[in-house]
């Protein structure tokens, strides 16, 4: 079975390459890129007329919650959302009940995948248990295919198990993915500290909770030339202790979500627990400064976070209800109309986020759309409005801030290893 993309706006972010083509894909494989190919009757045509052409996008933080809470989500589920949103790989977080932090639940996850639509890879915790106290066992963690560490939704307290990490996951060229949070700074709190939680009365968590975190991180993977890479920077002061982190030679990376390129704490008013994560959204000067740190590359990646909760959790008091938001359907849409139509990125500036950065940090061997490389393609119209409601999104669980708004970028196909996995019937 062979597919032609034709007369699409074809972008790889990797070599720069933005042009009108078109795309045979034979297999599983990119076979041709150019201009005017003569389709036959063998091949499946996408008219991709008004459409960029990308590699397939890439989410390295994800929450699919199996193993434990099925009934927030699923790896399956999940990746048929993701398909929908125009990922074609994803990698899940390991904080589940129980924790990924043994071979079985690592293959298990592998093996749940297989029977799904996308690639999905397991990243496994840094402490036995997530409980930040003794180290896992990462050779056969990273033998039985985690990508990677990390104890998300909890910070590696102590300053030893985590120098300790750093030099052993270099042993097995795995990055150690930081949640950046002083828990004796964080204190239990709810929204950001600053001039809305004293109007809202609820408890703040300084901003500094996570560029103490950071600045510590930055300096063990200085001392140990291990890999290290932050998730969800929010905070500008975090932006510019990695910008300097990364100009004295520190093998540090990162990453932000897109709630916090689009939203501030004004949202909690509005939105309440829809609108509480961990890390918090700030500031409007902290939203520019995660934009300025997109635009000038400090930031190397853009993943969602998809956190499901369900309703009777989140609509709960603020105080009692749990952090997260759904994330994945929303992404495409908020990168074109923030980032792209508002703060004037091009696709390839936008876009390296989502493809050949996570591809290069995580040593896959995709996020690039060229000849002879693997047909993950991404296929967007982004001057199509799409409505945000809850029929919209596919999630098993539905929150998010976002529900009522109108954006740019429709995902009309996602082909991941040569099959078509997600096609827009919304034409």
């Amino acid at each position: 079975m062979k597919i032609l993309i034709q007369q699409g706006r074809v972008i790889d972010p990797a070599s720069g390459f933005d042009q009108v083509a078109d795309v045979l894909i034979s297999g599983s494989i990119i076979e041709k890129i150019e201009k005017n190919l003569l389709p036959n009757d063998e091949y499946e045509r996408i008219d991709a007329r008004s459409c960029i052409v990308l590699p397939g996008l890439i989410d390295m933080h994800v929450h699919f919650r199996e193993p434990g809470r099925e009934d927030q989500e699923t790896i399956i589920g999940g990746s048929h959302v993701a398909a929908k949103s125009g990922f074609t790989t994803v990698c899940t977080m390991p904080n589940t009940t129980p924790v990924i932090d043994n071979q079985a639940l690592v293959r298990f996850i592998k093996l749940e995948a297989e029977k799904g639509p996308i690639n999905v890879y397991p990243i496994a915790t840094i402490t036995k248990g997530g409980l930040g106290e003794e180290i896992s066992e990462m050779g056969e963690l990273a033998e039985a295919g985690a990508i990677a560490f990390s104890d998300d939704g909890k910070p590696v307290m102590n300053s030893l198990v985590m120098r300790r990490a750093l030099e052993y996951a270099r042993m097995f060229n795995r990055p150690i993915i930081s949640h950046a949070e002083d828990l004796s700074l964080s204190d239990d709190g709810i929204m950001n500290e600053g001039m809305n939680s004293v109007i809202l009365g609820l408890k703040g968590i300084p901003r500094e909770a996570e560029e103490v975190m950071i600045a510590r991180d930055t300096i063990l993977a200085r001392l140990t030339k291990g890999r290290l890479h932050i998730a969800h920077v929010s905070s500008g002061g975090s932006v510019e202790i990695i910008r300097r982190a990364k100009a004295s030679g520190i093998k540090v990376t990162c990453e932000t979500a897109p709630h916090y390129f689009s939203l501030t704490d004004d949202a909690i008013a509005k939105y309440l627990s829809m609108a509480k994560m961990n890390p918090p959204l700030r500031t409007e000067q902290d939203r520019l400064k995660i934009i300025e740190g997109l635009r000038d590359g400090t930031i190397d990646v853009i993943a969602t976070d998809h956190a499901p909760h369900s309703n009777n959790e989140k609509m709960q008091e603020i105080a009692y209800a749990p952090f997260g938001i759904v994330g994945l359907e929303t992404a495409v849409p908020l990168i074109i109309s923030i980032l792209i139509n508002e703060h004037g990125f091009s696709f390839i500036e936008a876009f390296r986020c989502l493809t050949v950065n996570p591809a290069r940090i995580l040593g896959l061997d995709c996020g690039i759309l060229q000849v002879g490389k693997k047909a993950d393609i991404t296929i967007i119209n982004p001057n199509k409005k799409i409505y945000i409601d809850e029929s919209f999104l596919l999630s098993k669980c539905k929150n998010t801030p976002f529900i009522g708004l109108e954006l740019f970028g429709s995902v009309e196909y996602t082909i991941c290893g040569g099959k078509i996995v997600y096609r827009n019937e919304n034409n």
